[in-house]
């Protein structure tokens, strides 16, 4: 893990739900470790609350920002990562302690309302959950997505070849995600 950053807010100030873009969002970095690449060049973005009072909007909100192929279950209680998609998880209900960037990664608790916004190659588990805890999950562009355990050259490579997405999964155009995730000339994220 590298750093955490601070709230950058939408343009706007709203996401496509009307509510303030001031929530927190924290932003780490994770270095490959155990098999489990992560993502050289983009943070792993959270946006705390977001959905907070309003979890019934998040597949809608997801679609409207064109962050498809949503799905309503749980994750998967072992490391796991996404070589060719970025991939986007909104808390609908309960809680859960997840552990990001693999297995020397950092445990986070997220909570009904919280979004977590993994950039191709992060791995995730969840070690606990309670409350009934579901999540609703979703890709840019609505594509498919693989799932894997462990990096190989292959997989790398598809890590640095996953494009940028056109939208915020949350906030559309003018979203955090376009704070913190930029690509420099030769396609390197800065």
């Amino acid at each position: 893990m590298k750093r955490m950053l601070p709230l950058m807010a939408a343009s706007d100030g709203k996401n496509a739900g009307g509510t303030a873009a001031n929530d927190h969002v924290s932003a780490f970095y994770f270095e490959e470790n155990d098999g489990i690449p992560n993502n050289p060049f983009l943070p792993v973005l959270i946006y705390h609350g977001v959905f907070k009072g309003r979890t019934d909007e998040i597949e809608k909100v997801f679609q409207k920002n064109n962050w498809g192929n949503n799905w309503v279950w749980t994750i998967f209680p072992y490391h796991h990562f996404h070589s060719n998609s970025h991939e986007v998880i909104a808390v609908r209900s309960g809680y859960a302690k997840v552990q990001l960037g693999g297995p020397k990664g950092k445990i986070f608790t997220i909570s009904e309302g919280d979004c977590v916004l993994l950039p191709a190659g992060t791995g995730h588990k969840r070690i606990e959950s309670g409350g009934g805890f579901a999540v609703t999950g979703g890709y840019p562009g609505g594509q498919d997505y693989d799932t894997q355990m462990r990096a190989d050259e292959t997989l790398r490579e598809n890590i640095r070849k996953t494009g940028m997405p056109e939208t915020d999964p949350v906030f559309g155009k003018n979203g955090p995600l376009f704070s913190y995730w930029t690509r420099e000339p030769g396609g390197k994220a800065g």
